[in-house]
């Protein structure tokens, strides 16, 4: 496949919609116009990229696979002292007000976002951080583009690794993404759309942006889980794998096996499960798009975040 010859795109291209123009953010407690949304100069997030965030989608009224989603947050949120004085019903509520805010009720995505706050001095020690964490919830009209299915992700291996736990564990869904930057970088200079990221030991990890997946001869394989981010939907899909009979493999592999691999596809919140079309100018698989696994499990998952929804809406009646 020609480079040149294909629409650069990413697992995050939504399809237009003016209605983001006019949305309503939450910003610490109150709901502004998007024009109006800003945090201080000082603040930690923006200063030195100190803070966590959580990526989820509305379906239906209910918040994806939202405890887990909160069970990532907070472990994150204690592991770097952040003292939040809420807990996850108050960051439900907040979300649910933010989205109402804006007349959404599906097809809505949330980049909620806390940092450490605003900090007295320009400065790197956490205890300057005085005036407490910082919560601002952006909720937009957001649904994948459907240019994606259909034409899947060109990926680059690049340079720039996944690293080890002790440097920064990339089970922080951290503000602080310069390592991934730097890839998908790499990657758009290679003429591909996104970073195959490999481990420090030169096995295949994940992308810049999401988590990486290949099916070889009936089985699907991903990472160790070693050096990636504990993504919520890549661990439904294994899920998915193991109850419904379909060989899964989290574990060390090769370029080599990904080269030669049936199928390909990343996973996260925002694209759900996303067809890779080649890695390093081969073409995975001998399909246009998504492949019979891949779209077995898009189907699979529907299933279950609907049963998702449908047990939080009971939970609640």
């Amino acid at each position: 496949m020609n480079a040149e010859a294909v629409h650069s795109h990413s697992t995050h291209d939504a399809q237009a919609d003016d209605r983001n123009e006019n949305i309503k953010i939450w910003v610490n407690g109150e709901l502004v116009h998007k024009d109006e949304a800003k945090v201080s100069v000082y603040d930690s997030g923006f200063m030195l990229g100190d803070g966590m965030w959580e990526g989820m989608r509305l379906y239906d009224g209910e918040w994806a696979f939202f405890d887990e989603h909160m069970d990532r947050l907070f472990n994150s949120l204690k592991s770097v002292s952040i003292d939040l004085d809420m807990g996850p019903q108050d960051i439900h509520n907040l979300l649910n007000e933010t989205a109402a805010a804006n007349g959404m009720t599906s097809d809505a995505h949330v980049r909620l976002m806390i940092t450490r706050g605003r900090k007295a001095k320009p400065f790197q020690h956490p205890g300057l951080s005085r005036f407490g964490p910082t919560v601002v919830a952006i909720v937009e009209h957001s649904k994948p583009a459907e240019s994606l299915m259909g034409q899947g992700i060109r990926l680059a291996t690049v340079p720039q690794v996944r690293g080890l736990p002790m440097s920064q564990d990339a089970k922080y869904n951290s503000h602080s993404k310069l390592n991934c930057i730097i890839a998908c970088l790499q990657a758009e200079q290679a003429g591909a759309d996104e970073a195959l990221m490999l481990d420090p030991n030169g096995f295949v990890n994940t992308t810049n942006a999401c988590n990486f997946f290949i099916v070889r001869r009936g089985e699907v394989w991903t990472s160790t889980g070693d050096y990636c981010m504990n993504g919520v939907t890549r661990q439904k899909v294994i899920d998915l794998c193991r109850a419904n009979d379909i060989p899964v493999k989290e574990k060390n592999y090769s370029l080599y096996e990904a080269y030669g691999a049936d199928e390909a596809f990343l996973t996260g919140t925002f694209g759900a499960q996303t067809p890779v079309a080649e890695i390093d100018g081969k073409r995975i698989g001998t399909h246009d798009g998504a492949g019979p696994m891949t779209l077995k499990l898009r189907a699979l998952y529907k299933e279950l975040v609907a049963q998702d929804v449908a047990k939080q809406k009971a939970a609640r009646a």
